[in-house]
């Protein structure tokens, strides 16, 4: 058996709890590693937080401008020169373009870790998948991620989401909520098969539990018919009647609904009360402008309509972003946000990934806000289209 089996399989066979340990036994026997550490982003994409066992963890990290971070950002494996003639890789740990963290791995020396580097970033990546997979029966890497105590209600947030991104040949989506641990009502959810992708982004009126049970209600019932089969025009229907059913008109759910055809990039979208989109073209940013339909629950048996976009061209880049976004005033009262600031912060972060410019965004927008943390929920969700793919 050699060297990178050996390792998968002592992931795949340990204990949920106990992932940290069985690869670091097993790079530190098989690879003659000196220290192993796997590292998970925050909530808040801010700091890189070590997953452990022991009772004195070692030291985060923050997520930019350090070794670590520079492999979280670039997902690449990256070298650091230690003194001694060691050197530490800094290997991505990424499921399906959803980036989890980082896996930190001390070897004796420059030649021993090239050798083994592409095995190394192999096993990350298998131990991305295992901890995905423990999550369901072990609490240690979800409590890892936290930098703070989450509200309940950013709690039930958080435990909506599909990921924070997911990449594939025909597109790339990301996004991020702030404030990472005190969310309400803003969220979004994806599913892609084969032929389409869905993209739901969501705004409960209200704060608090009120507006996450809100919004768990809106997003369960919009999954549901959603994996009956349904239209986004059927699924924003029934969506309306669950929510109506719940709170007879007393609160309402704004929603866009987004349907796009992976074959040919044709776009339906049914907005419902929706945040802004905004799509870049090269260097040109356009506001697009959708008819304007009920938010879910106003009213009973709302009937909805798809409204077909424009065929999306290979490159093309749309933004999504609510009001906690481009409604945001200056310190003192000042000028909002606004669609020009937005605009340029999405030209500023062009050259980035997807999964890259929701936080890049919202760091734009603290300074301009003036204070890190936001008085509303900021989302921004990225999908950059790349093309149907080519058949092989």
């Amino acid at each position: 058996m050699n060297r990178f089996v050996a390792a998968e399989r002592a992931l795949r066979s340990a204990a949920p709890h106990q992932l940290v340990d069985a690869v670091r036994e097993a790079l530190c026997d098989d690879y003659a590693a000196k220290t192993v550490q796997l590292y998970l982003a925050d909530y808040g994409l801010a700091t890189l937080q070590a997953a452990h066992t022991a009772p004195s963890p070692p030291e985060s990290v923050p997520a930019y401008g350090t070794p670590a971070g520079r492999a979280f950002g670039s997902q690449e494996p990256f070298v650091e020169k230690l003194n001694d003639g060691q050197v530490r890789l800094h290997l991505p740990v990424t499921v399906r373009g959803d980036r989890l963290g980082v896996l930190a791995v001390t070897m004796p020396s420059a030649d021993q870790a090239e050798e083994c580097l592409d095995e190394l970033a192999e096993v990350a990546k298998v131990l991305g998948h295992e901890v995905i997979v423990a999550d369901r029966d072990t609490d240690l890497y979800i409590r890892a991620r936290r930098t703070d105590r989450l509200t309940l209600a950013a709690e039930m947030q958080w435990q909506l989401l599909p990921g924070r991104s997911c990449t594939r040949p025909e597109y790339a989506v990301g996004a991020q909520l702030e404030p990472a641990y005190a969310i309400f009502g803003d969220n979004f959810d994806w599913s892609g098969d084969a032929d389409r992708l869905m993209i739901y982004i969501t705004n409960g009126m209200g704060e608090g539990i009120e507006a996450s049970l809100l919004t768990n209600l809106g997003i369960n019932a919009l999954r549901n018919a959603r994996r009956a089969g349904l239209s986004i025009a059927d699924q924003a229907a029934l969506a309306d009647q669950a929510v109506y059913a719940q709170y007879r008109g007393d609160a309402h759910l704004s929603v866009l609904l987004l349907d796009l055809d992976l074959r040919t990039g044709r776009l339906q979208v049914v907005d419902a009360g929706s945040p802004q989109m905004l799509r870049l073209r090269g260097r040109t940013v356009t506001v697009v402008e959708f008819e304007a339909q009920l938010p879910l629950g106003m009213f009973e048996e709302t009937d909805y309509v798809a409204q077909q976009v424009v065929e999306l061209e290979p490159g093309d880049r749309l933004i999504f972003a609510s009001d906690g976004v481009y409604a945001v005033a200056a310190p003192g009262g000042g000028e909002q946000y606004g669609e020009r600031a937005l605009a340029r912060a999405i030209v500023s972060t062009s050259l980035l990934p997807a999964a890259e410019v929701p936080r890049a965004v919202l760091r734009e927008l603290a300074g301009h806000r003036g204070t890190p943390v936001p008085d509303d929920d900021a989302l921004v969700v990225c999908l950059d289209w790349f093309g149907p793919r080519r058949a092989s």
